[in-house]
């Protein structure tokens, strides 16, 4: 199964792939947006597409390449890893720097339904990575102070009740290890009110949101490869970013400011762009997502 690409006629727009060239998808989850882009490239292009999930990035790579002759095939280049490593990855594999780069920032609806502990939906083991080797974020619970917690639900998430719920979910550890999404989620709701946010959201969101992007180090991930940009695209590269909460593209607004301050990029989105009504009825994943194009200027 691969999830609807979000704003993927606006990224085929701004990033305008020709045959011949070489881009990057740094976020290749299940292919959906690196199939339309490697056949934009094709003849005589190559996309690389990068993941931490290893299973997604098989998935994708299944999708992508069913169906397709063994040149074409070949032209999609696959690599496990973090898109702030890219650099190292295009000099391992030998490659030049990229004429394009995508990074979309969410997460599927695979990816939530994976047994992973991303969803609060079903009570799953509380892991929230994508790379599998990484610390779960039941161990992270487990080792974390009080005053962490909140600081990290507080400045990942504007939780109001983030002290509220590092108390309760740290006492519920003292008598019983959370291990599982339904046992924190329980600590959390029993710490904020039973009207919380009038009902419109579910009391865990944001503190599952805050964890998740601690334990994989998004945001800082994030400013690593926005400081790389030069090592990675050739002079006239694209990079479109697909954000899904306003601490992302606060940071990626933030650094195509500074670029562009400095003659290093043009920006080509003046404001962010947002999906259409039409695509939000069809995916309503696609409702926060906001893209974010700039094209490096020549040396």
């Amino acid at each position: 199964m691969v999830h609807t690409p979000v704003l993927l006629n606006e990224v085929l727009k701004f990033l305008d792939p020709r045959p011949g060239e070489f881009l990057i998808d740094g976020t290749a989850d299940g292919g959906g947006h690196a199939s339309a882009l490697l056949a934009r490239v094709l003849p005589g292009g190559k996309l690389l597409a990068v993941d931490l999930d290893e299973e997604m990035l098989e998935a994708g790579r299944k999708y992508v390449t069913e169906g397709l002759p063994r040149k074409d095939s070949e032209a999609f280049l696959v690599q496990t890893g973090n898109y702030a490593e890219l650099p190292a990855v295009l000099a391992e594999r030998n490659l030049p720097k990229a004429d394009g780069l995508l990074l979309d920032l969410g997460f599927s609806s695979v990816q939530l339904d994976a047994g992973r502990g991303f969803s609060f939906a079903k009570d799953e083991p509380l892991l929230m990575t994508y790379a599998r080797d990484d610390r779960p974020v039941a161990e992270l619970l487990r080792t974390m102070g009080e005053a962490e917690l909140a600081d990290i639900i507080r400045r990942y998430s504007g939780e109001k009740y983030a002290r509220k719920i590092s108390r309760a979910i740290k006492e519920a550890s003292r008598r019983k290890r959370i291990t599982s999404t339904g046992e924190l989620r329980q600590a959390i709701v029993s710490a904020v009110p039973r009207n919380y946010e009038r009902g419109r959201i579910d009391p865990a969101t944001r503190t599952f949101q805050a964890l998740r992007i601690h334990a994989n180090r998004e945001l800082d991930n994030l400013a690593e490869v926005l400081g790389k940009l030069p090592e990675i695209l050739a002079p006239g590269g694209r990079v479109a970013i697909i954000a899904f909460h306003s601490l992302e593209d606060e940071l990626v607004k933030e650094k195509f400011r500074d670029m562009a301050r400095r003659g290093e990029m043009e920006v080509l989105t003046r404001k962010p762009v947002v999906a259409s009504a039409e695509e939000v009825a069809r995916n309503p994943r696609s409702r926060s997502a906001k893209l974010r194009v700039g094209r490096l200027n020549a040396e």
